[in-house]
């Protein structure tokens, strides 16, 4: 049985995933000229996100629902953090998958939590990308440098960001 929280949560989750897509296109963009060993590992995870995207889509759809209001603002949002990040090379990227990744991986783990008993298709559907985004976060943290400027000053604002974008989603 669909749920209102089942619902938004299936909303932001496809604005999420648009975004996510987003980031990674422009990180892809530029890391042609900062990155080029990243590319092969972006074009991968983006390619997941957009399967993941697919997901949420068609939970929408089964549902009757339109797409969250915040869904082109997540993807310009994206766009200009994967592009901005991009330009500022390996650490840089890799320092904002981690930061994003781990706040959806704890907010996936708590729409879990809340929709369990109550919406089981959105439960299954965000059952469904979690081994994915554990592995974008775990790949992406093993190559943040510790100790460089990048992940210092870029995981706390990303990480605010991606929750603020969350939490704005979630009441739209």
């Amino acid at each position: 049985m669909a749920s209102d929280l089942g619902n938004r949560i299936i909303k932001i989750n496809h604005a999420g995933e648009h975004g996510a897509i987003c980031i990674y296109t422009g990180q892809i963009l530029m890391a042609r000229l900062t990155a080029r060993g990243m590319i092969g590992e972006l074009t991968e995870f983006r390619s997941h996100e957009r399967r993941h995207r697919d997901i949420f889509r068609a939970e929408l759809q089964r549902r009757r629902q339109r797409r969250c209001r915040s869904y082109w603002l997540c993807g310009l949002g994206g766009f200009v953090l994967g592009a901005t990040t991009g330009l500022l090379g390996p650490s840089a990227i890799a320092a904002t998958t981690a930061a994003v990744e781990s706040v959806v991986l704890r907010h996936l783990q708590q729409q879990l939590v809340a929709l369990r008993d109550s919406d089981s298709a959105a439960a299954s559907a965000i059952s469904s990308i979690v081994a994915e985004e554990q592995q974008h976060h775990d790949r992406s943290a093993s190559q943040v440098q510790a100790g460089r400027f990048w992940p210092k000053v870029l995981v706390p604002m990303v990480s605010a960001a991606t929750e603020s974008v969350i939490w704005l989603g979630m009441r739209a």
